[in-house]
């Protein structure tokens, strides 16, 4: 078994070993992983953090041990806090670090960071303020930056900046945490999950206080929330239909 860690800032996580395949997730800066295929170019990767797969570009991630990386799973995540921080390198260049970027990787990396971060868990009323930082930022399916996010990714993000690691996909995120029966019990911070006619879970959104919601569409927006679904005020109609609500904190 071959095992990674992304040097790079943002590197696209591909459905399949080709340039113009789509795009599921990101691989951000830090983030180790196991090489579980490799090819000439391209290698499938299984995401220590949250065990996602997909393939990445072999130009694009830098090898390590087994032992440094069974070493890096067990450290507690040290995040940017910033929606922009940079790295500098050995030879004195700089590179951009997305918010979320995990920093555990610096040093082994030869890398300087002199930002701010995040290393322990924090508490559930800062989810919203977290969440506050992606405002505007726009959808691109498989995105996880605010230069662009997706639905589950805005959620995976927000949580993981605060010390929470959640699934990657709104489906899998919905298996997680405690369902409530009513937005009454509720709290700022708890996920709601909406599906499609088939009843298949494909959006998910953070819940703020007096029924709004946080959440990717179209870009990071807030939207009112009610026992229908989520109701866009800008085209006055329900866009998406609640499932479950959760609360993972």
């Amino acid at each position: 078994m071959r095992y990674g860690i992304a040097h790079l800032s943002i590197v696209p996580l591909r459905i399949e070993p080709a340039d113009p395949s789509e795009m599921v997730s990101q691989v951000l800066y830090g983030d180790v992983f196991k090489v579980i295929e490799q090819r000439k170019k391209w290698s499938k990767i299984r995401l220590a953090f949250d065990k996602y797969e997909g393939w990445i570009d072999n130009k694009q991630y830098l090898e390590i041990t087994e032992e440094v990386y069974k070493t890096m799973v067990k450290e507690v995540l040290k995040v940017t806090s910033d929606v922009v921080e940079y790295i500098t390198y050995p030879n004195g260049n700089m590179s951009l670090l997305p918010f979320g970027a995990t920093l555990n990787g610096v040093g082994l990396l030869k890398h300087q960071f002199e930002g701010n971060y995040i290393s322990d868990k924090q508490p559930k009323e800062n989810i919203i303020k977290t969440a506050f930082m992606y405002l505007n930022a726009p959808y691109l399916w498989g995105g996880k930056t605010p230069f662009g996010i997706d639905c589950s990714g805005f959620t995976q993000m927000v949580y993981k900046i605060n010390g929470y690691a959640i699934l990657r996909d709104a489906s899998q995120q919905a298996t997680q945490g405690e369902a409530l029966s009513f937005i009454e019990e509720s709290e700022p911070g708890d996920l709601a999950f909406f599906d499609n006619s088939e009843g298949n879970i494909i959006h998910v959104g953070i819940i703020m206080k007096d029924n709004y919601i946080i959440h990717a569409h179209g870009e990071v927006r807030i939207d009112r929330l009610d026992h229908t679904g989520i109701f866009n005020v800008d085209r006055n109609v329900h866009t998406h239909k609640l499932r479950v609500i959760k609360r993972i904190i």
